[in-house]
C-alpha cells in the first residue's frame, strides 16, 4: 500500500479502476451462474409438465390421488409434483390367446381348447379405475367362460358347431368384461384336441356311417330299377311283339359274345306247339347247349339228346 501511495495520484487511481472492474466480474459471474439455474429449473419444469399422447393412446390423470380427467391424444400440460399420469390406456384392438386343458364336456369327454380373443377399451376410465389389471382379469374371465361352455355342450356340437360356441362364449366374455369398460369384438376357437382312443372310435364311426350310407344309397337304386322293370313288363304283357322283339334281341346278344354260335330262328307258334316256353326260356336253353371249350383251348365233344 505505501508503495502504490508513493508512486503518485495515477497509481492510486489505477489501483481503485482495477477493484472496481473485479468485482463487477465477480457480480457478473454470479448472475451468469444465476441465470443459468433458472434456465435449467425452468426446462425441468416444462420437462414434467408438457406431455404428448399417441393417437391411439389416453392418459389417465390423478391430481394428489384423485382422478381428474382423460388426456389425449396430443400434447396436455400437468402441473409438476401434483399431477401424474396414472396409466397410459391403448385404445386399439388387443388379442388375448387363452386355453382349457382336459375340461370335461357335458358327455364327459375330456378335450384341450385352444382360443383367441379380440377386444378392445371403449371406457379408459373405468378400465383404470375399476379393475386392478385388466389384461390379466379379461384373460382370465375368457378362461373360466370357455370352461363354463365347454361344460354345458357336448363333443359332437363342440366339433362341429364352433361358429355357435364362438357366438356365445363372447355373450358370456362381454357380459363381464362390459363393467370394466372393455368390449369383446370377437372370439375365435382355433383347435379341439381329444384323446387318441377317441380318435379312433370316431374314424371307425365316421366309416360305419358311409358304409352305411353307401348301401342305402345302393337300395334307394335298386329300388329304382326294379320301378322301371316292373314298367317295362306292363308293357310286354300289353303288347307281344314289343316281347317278342326283345326276346329275339336278347338271343342275338347272348350268341355274338361266344364264337362258334348259330342263330335258329323258330316261329312262336312253333315253340308254343312244342310246349318249350316262351322265347326267353328257349334262349336260356339254347345257351346251356352251346359247346364249350377245353381248358387247353380244344372244342369238346358235343352231348346231344334223344
Amino acid at each position: 500500500m505505501y508503495v502504490v501511495i508513493r508512486a503518485g495520484t495515477g497509481s492510486i487511481r489505477f489501483w481503485l479502476a482495477s477493484i472496481g472492474w473485479r468485482r463487477y466480474r465477480l457480480v457478473t459471474v454470479v448472475e451468469t451462474f444465476q441465470i443459468i439455474i433458472v434456465v435449467i429449473v425452468i426446462l425441468i419444469i416444462i420437462a414434467l409438465s408438457v406431455k404428448i399422447a399417441s393417437q391411439w393412446q389416453r392418459a389417465v390423470i390423478l391430481r394428489l390421488g384423485r382422478f381428474i380427467g382423460i388426456r389425449g391424444p396430443g400434447l396436455f400440460i400437468l402441473i409438476p409434483f401434483i399431477d401424474r399420469i396414472a396409466y397410459l390406456i391403448d385404445l386399439r384392438v388387443n388379442t388375448t390367446e387363452f386355453k382349457a386343458e382336459k375340461t370335461i364336456t357335458k358327455d364327459t369327454v375330456p378335450v384341450d381348447v385352444d382360443a383367441v380373443l379380440f377386444w378392445k377399451v371403449l371406457d379408459p376410465q373405468k378400465a383404470a379405475l375399476e379393475v386392478v389389471n385388466y389384461n390379466q382379469a379379461i384373460s382370465w374371465a375368457a378362461q373360466t367362460a370357455l370352461r363354463e361352455v365347454i361344460g354345458k355342450s357336448e363333443l359332437a356340437e363342440i366339433l362341429e358347431g364352433r361358429a355357435k360356441l364362438d357366438v356365445e362364449l363372447q355373450k358370456v366374455i362381454s357380459g363381464r368384461t362390459n363393467q370394466w369398460g372393455v368390449n369383446v369384438d370377437s372370439v375365435e376357437i382355433r383347435d379341439v384336441v381329444i384323446p387318441e382312443g377317441l380318435q379312433n372310435a370316431m374314424s371307425m364311426q365316421a366309416q360305419a356311417e358311409r358304409e352305411r350310407q353307401a348301401r342305402v344309397i345302393l337300395g334307394e337304386s335298386e329300388k329304382l330299377i326294379a320301378g322301371k322293370f316292373k314298367e317295362a313288363a306292363d308293357i310286354y304283357e300289353n303288347n307281344p311283339h314289343a316281347m317278342h322283339l326283345r326276346a329275339m334281341n336278347m338271343l342275338y346278344e347272348g350268341l355274338k359274345a361266344k364264337e362258334n354260335s348259330v342263330i335258329v330262328l323258330v316261329p312262336a307258334s312253333v315253340l308254343d306247339t312244342m310246349a318249350l316256353g316262351n322265347v326267353m326260356g328257349v334262349t336260356a336253353m339254347a345257351n346251356s347247349l352251346l359247346p364249350e371249350k377245353t381248358k387247353k383251348g380244344t372244342p369238346s365233344t358235343e352231348k346231344g339228346t334223344e
